[in-house]
């Protein structure tokens, strides 16, 4: 136990209560709460608190009393309380509830408080317990009166206990998520506990097999066992659980088939989540028995086969998550209009082909719609624009053609702010048609990977909710709109990889949100996974890179852009990651570049530039990627901070550059520098220095042999 002052104020309330007449609590309950008290290192203002009723303890904050004056509650959750939890608390014989969540208690949970013989509810959550968890039968002998035991989001360690529920009979919901126990799933909480509703166990380090006894627990409601380390297959007895609502067991190692011979036993379920695990095999066909479920969580697995016509017997369906995995066929086996309350449809990277169904667009409480990473092919139908509702919709990596009607389609949408229709239409022309309307909401566009021909469109400015445009590797040609600080919440702008010119406009330079790094500017994060939408990776690939929501960006890369980089670049200090390589810029690199701060990446490599590289980059302290290579630049490259860490091929390419990360290094300040631009001059030039070195010494011992001869 960690020790500790107590704080005068402390001392004083204590001192101040117990020489005060007892009016109301018993003496010894309020000796036992300032016990509790006098154990904080940091009371949140309790002390005080409690001094204002010094005399009945019944009227102090958080404690509360029963007809008879004695202490049955107390609830200081979020108070600010540090400091270890008092066992004097177990000694308030008719304590019934204890809540002290969301503080900084530290120490163990003693056994003094699970052993109690009156509390029957006791929460800790969110606090920083640590230890193991008191096995309880070494101590006690007979049943404890507790039902609801809440330690989650602590770190709590060791091994998960096994025999302290034999002697919680009364037990009917118990939470230890998020902390690190290790072992096993205990076989005997049923077992001890037969009117048991609730078991969170997610975000542990617990390992093994699914106990087959947890198909006792008839009237346990609530299963939760996610992101752990167990493993082996989904045990059929766990469906002999009929009471089951919520069955969660997602990003484990478990393996197997799903039974569509006893899956049929669980009636009452409505969320089934065994997402981010090995199972493989079909979805059967009998979960179309399973008429109250409104979540199925099947991604990040090993499924294949067809979608099982039955799915549309699933009418309270609000949750289709099945992404990641190898579904095929066609989709139109399943008859979405009967699924009204369906609200989210992810089939993310499968092998689903067809065109897609007329039926979902009957979905007329659809949210989100991901088909990002099939073969769907043909055109979007207009009636699409019936989801009102619709916020998310992703197409990339499929075959869709003709995007000015699916644009013209989605006008009608008008709660879109996420619309990603990459790599599809390919070669088609960009749509210029002024007539383009809608979109208000509209936050994320993507239209990458498109081979689009065409300028950068007018109707993109009336975008005014846009934060994210991406539209690299197409084939666009023209400038840079001027237009485009008109969309004064754009903070990640890329058009890399097209065949734009001109130079880059001033308003460019303009733009709020890459001048001013703004708080709370960003995507709605509720909404999505950048990296996960866009790419089609897994979560466990995503890096910063490319995948981050919030990185603000300019990538004018891989173009034919020209003239000199205006100096107001330097306008943009929230700018992280900026990319101007491979056009045709020319002139010096501007001084207030030095000015981006803030900025990660930079890249100026494969342009015409000429002159010396800045002294003050040295200043950008959080460059982890740097590259000016294949320009004209020259002189030495600074030797301090960020810019002497990176390797030669950050600056390769430039013949008049010097430095100790280059074969040419730099001569003293008086002699000018040998520059080196290939291995023969380099050879050539040591032959040349040797020469020279001869003929000096062959000229010297002539002169010495002259005046020996003359003047002996």
């Amino acid at each position: 136990m960690p020790s500790f002052t107590v704080p005068p104020v402390v001392l004083f309330v204590v001192l101040h209560i117990l020489a005060s007449p007892a009016t109301a609590c018993t003496e010894q309950e309020k000796h036992n709460l300032l016990r509790f008290l006098a154990g904080l290192s940091r009371d949140g203002g309790l002390a005080t608190s409690w001094r204002d009723n010094s005399t009945n303890c019944c009227k102090w904050e958080g404690v509360v009393c029963n007809e008879d004056e004695a202490v049955t509650e107390v609830s200081l959750g979020s108070k600010g309380l540090e400091g270890c939890i008092s066992p004097s608390l177990a000694d308030l014989t008719s304590l019934l509830h204890v809540n002290l969540s969301y503080n900084s208690f530290s120490g163990g949970l003693l056994p003094e408080l699970m052993s109690s013989g009156s509390i029957i509810i006791l929460d800790v959550s969110f606090n920083q317990l640590n230890g193991p968890l008191p096995d309880l039968p070494y101590l006690v002998t007979t049943n404890r009166p507790l039902q609801v035991l809440n330690i989650s989001s602590n770190q709590f360690s060791s091994k998960f206990p096994s025999a302290t529920w034999k002697v919680m009979k009364n037990l009917i919901a118990l939470n230890a998520s998020n902390n690190s126990f290790t072992g096993n799933i205990p076989s005997s909480l049923c077992l001890g506990s037969p009117y048991f509703v609730l078991l969170d166990l997610c975000y542990n380090q617990l390992s093994g097999n699914i106990p087959t006894a947890l198909g006792d627990c008839s009237k346990l409601k609530v299963l939760k066992v996610g992101h752990n380390n167990l493993s082996g297959t989904l045990p059929v007895e766990i469906f002999h659980a009929a009471s089951l609502e919520y069955l969660s067991f997602p990003n484990n190692g478990l393996q197997g088939e799903l039974d569509g011979a006893h899956i049929v036993k669980l009636s009452n379920i409505r969320t089934l989540d065994l997402g981010g695990n090995h199972i493989s095999g079909k979805i059967p066909e009998s979960i179309g028995q399973l008429t109250r479920l409104e979540e199925l969580h099947l991604g990040n697995n090993n499924m294949s086969g067809e979608l099982p016509s039955t799915l549309s017997n699933c009418k309270n369906l609000k949750t289709i998550d099945l992404k990641f995995n190898d579904f095929s066929g066609d989709l139109g086996k399943v008859n979405f209009a009967t699924l009204q309350n369906l609200k989210s449809l992810d089939l993310i990277k499968n092998n689903l082909s067809g065109i897609v169904p007329e039926s979902i667009y009957s979905c007329n409480n659809l949210t989100a719609l991901r088909l990002l990473g099939n073969h769907f092919h043909g055109e979007i139908s207009l009636r699409i624009g019936n989801l009102k509702h619709l916020s998310f919709l992703s197409l990339v990596r499929n075959s869709f053609t003709n995007i000015t009607k699916t644009l013209h389609a989605l006008e009608s949408c008008r709660n879109i702010s996420i619309l990603l229709i990459g790599r599809n239409f390919m070669n088609e022309a960009m749509p210029q048609d002024e007539i383009i309307d809608g979109f208000q909401n509209l936050q994320f566009l993507s239209m990458c990977q498109c081979s689009l021909t065409g300028r950068i469109p007018t109707w993109l400015s009336k975008l005014t909710s846009l934060k994210i445009l991406l539209l690299s590797n197409n084939q666009l040609t023209g400038p840079m709109p001027s237009w485009i600080n008109s969309l004064n919440h754009l903070f990640r702008l890329d058009v890399s990889n097209n065949s734009l010119t001109g130079e880059i406009p001033v308003t460019l330079m303009q733009m709020p949100l890459l001048k001013l790094d703004k708080t709370g500017m960003y995507l709605d994060p509720s909404l999505i996974d950048l990296g996960l939408l866009i790419y089609g990776v897994a979560p466990t690939q995503l890096q910063y890179h490319i995948g981050s929501a919030s990185a603000k960006e300019l990538n004018l890369g891989k173009n034919n852009f020209t003239g000199m980089i205006p100096r107001e670049i330097g306008q943009l200090k929230a700018l992280l990651y900026m990319n101007l390589s491979s056009n045709n810029f020319y002139g010096e690199i501007p001084q207030s570049i030095c000015n981006l701060t803030n900025l990660q990446r930079l890249d100026l490599s494969n342009n015409h530039l000429t002159g010396a590289i800045p002294a003050a980059l040295e200043n950008l302290h959080f460059l982890s990627q740097f590259n000016i290579s294949n320009n004209n630049l020259e002189g030495p490259i600074p030797t301090r901070g960020q810019l002497s860490t990176f390797q030669n091929s950050s600056f390769g390419g430039n013949p008049k550059l010097c430095g100790s990360v280059l074969i040419n290094h730099c001569g003293s300040v008086e002699a000018a520098p040998i520059y080196i631009t290939s291995a023969k001059e380099y050879i050539d030039k040591v032959i040349f220095v040797i020469a020279f070195c001869v003929f000096f010494w062959v000229a010297v011992l002539y002169d010495q042999l002259v005046l020996f001869k003359y003047f002996g």
